[in-house]
């Protein structure tokens, strides 16, 4: 899944139909005082950042003149929230508010629906499951027919049955309506305006919107720019950004790469370097590593079939982790992909990357398709380097506590080398 940031989101909904406040991205001070003295009245400066939350983190702030839009803006650009550097803001007017309500499309998955779910409560910023509960009358659910789409009318009847002013039938279901046609058109799996509110003067708005795009049709939307296409709670490393080219133009296999731990921390010591092969399955590994003391730099993995070229690469960027004291493959299952493959691209990294770190730990294990020939070509081909190379095969897929015991061992061994033990 992929998350728009807050303006990407409501270009899109000013886009195809749906008010929004007047406003505008900017990344400088001056360019937030710029768009104050445009919009000519009291605005909100608003943090660019995947969280939510960003209130009561302190990144949202208000001004009523472009001075003091300026400065409050030299206070949030570059600030770190919620783990997030705050790179951009949105500068939009000021809205009086008189009434606030939540409507949102979601892919459910659930085995009852399988459908583009259409909702609206008329509360804003609440949990509307919880209404639904408490309050049923409050909250107009439907469920669509991606073949048959919905109809305004529908809408209105639907919207006709909650307890709604009925002044606002038509307005908001046109909201409604437009709003489906955006999930569908930008392959969404949730977009949701909270909230949707009605303001002093009479007017529809969208003032907060999220949305999150399904990552298998992120090359239908260029224009959309994904940095990486993937909804995450926390910051992008640059080596995930450098790991994501790896995937962007190259469908053969899966090379994915999350890195969990900053690298300040992994230079204090215990992390390995962990390179899955064989998705779900290889989180049996990490936990047995975690199990024993070992802490995890990153999580990867290269499984599908992947080619050489593509498995050097994604270990070329597991191996730039300064200061992880082994590197770990382990594929604890019998993998429908040729091993061998997975081998040449592992030996070019190690070749290159491994020829000065004299005991560094490697422990491989792996069973699939051509996994003796892998083993020998690996064995082969690394016999010359300075590290401790190990390689199971299929006879240990489920002896993963002994996998870890020897990487635990390895690694005392490789800090006495270093003189740490």
């Amino acid at each position: 899944m992929v998350r728009l940031y807050e303006y990407q989101g409501k270009e899109i909904l000013k886009k195809e139909g749906i008010p929004v406040p007047s406003g505008g991205v900017a990344s400088s001070p001056e360019e937030v005082k710029m768009l104050a003295e445009k919009l000519g009245k009291p605005v909100v400066i608003k943090s660019q950042i995947l969280a939510t939350g960003r209130f009561k983190a302190g990144g949202i702030k208000f001004a009523n003149s472009p001075q003091e839009a300026r400065s409050l803006a030299n206070e949030l650009l570059d600030s770190e929230i919620k783990g997030f550097k705050v790179e951009k803001v949105r500068v939009e007017e000021q809205i009086d508010i008189v009434k606030e309500f939540y409507c949102s499309v979601i892919i459910v998955s659930s085995y009852k629906i399988k459908a583009p779910v259409l909702m609206f409560c008329t509360e804003g910023g609440v949990d509307v499951e919880e209404v639904a509960t408490s309050h049923p009358e409050k909250v107009m659910s439907m469920s669509i027919d991606v073949l048959e789409g919905i109809k305004k009318e529908n809408v209105q009847g639907a919207l006709s049955k909650i307890d709604l002013d009925s002044q606002l039938v038509e307005p908001i279901s046109d909201v409604l309506f437009r709003l489906y046609n955006v999930a569908r058109k930008y392959d969404a799996l949730t977009v949701e305006i909270n909230p949707l509110v009605l303001t002093r003067d009479g007017k529809i708005l969208a003032v907060d919107c999220r949305f999150i795009i399904d990552d298998s049709s992120t090359t239908r939307h260029p224009e959309l720019e994904f940095e990486v296409p993937r909804d995450t709670s926390k910051p992008l490393t640059e080596l995930d950004k450098i790991a994501w080219k790896i995937e962007e133009n190259d469908y053969r296999g899966v090379a994915y790469f999350m890195q969990l731990a900053s690298i300040d921390e992994i230079k204090k010591g215990g992390y390995v370097g962990f390179h899955g092969m064989g998705g779900g399955g290889a989180m049996l590994g990490a936990d047995a590593l975690t199990r024993h003391g070992m802490k995890i730099a990153n999580y990867a993995d290269s499984s599908g079939n992947p080619p050489a070229s593509k498995v050097y690469r994604l270990a070329k960027v597991i191996l730039s982790l300064p200061g992880i004291e082994a590197y770990v493959a382990c594929s604890p299952n019998i993998a429908s992909q040729e091993m061998w493959h997975t081998a040449r691209g592992l030996v070019k990294a190690f070749r290159e990357d491994l020829k000065d770190k004299l005991g560094f730990p490697v422990v491989v294990l792996w069973a699939g398709n051509k996994e003796h020939e892998a083993t020998q070509i690996l064995t082969e081909w690394c016999k010359d380097l300075p590290i401790k190379l190990e390689v199971y095969g299929r006879d240990y897929i489920y002896e993963l506590d002994f996998i870890a015991r020897r990487v635990r061992s390895l690694i005392d061994e490789y800090r006495k080398i270093r003189g740490e033990g």
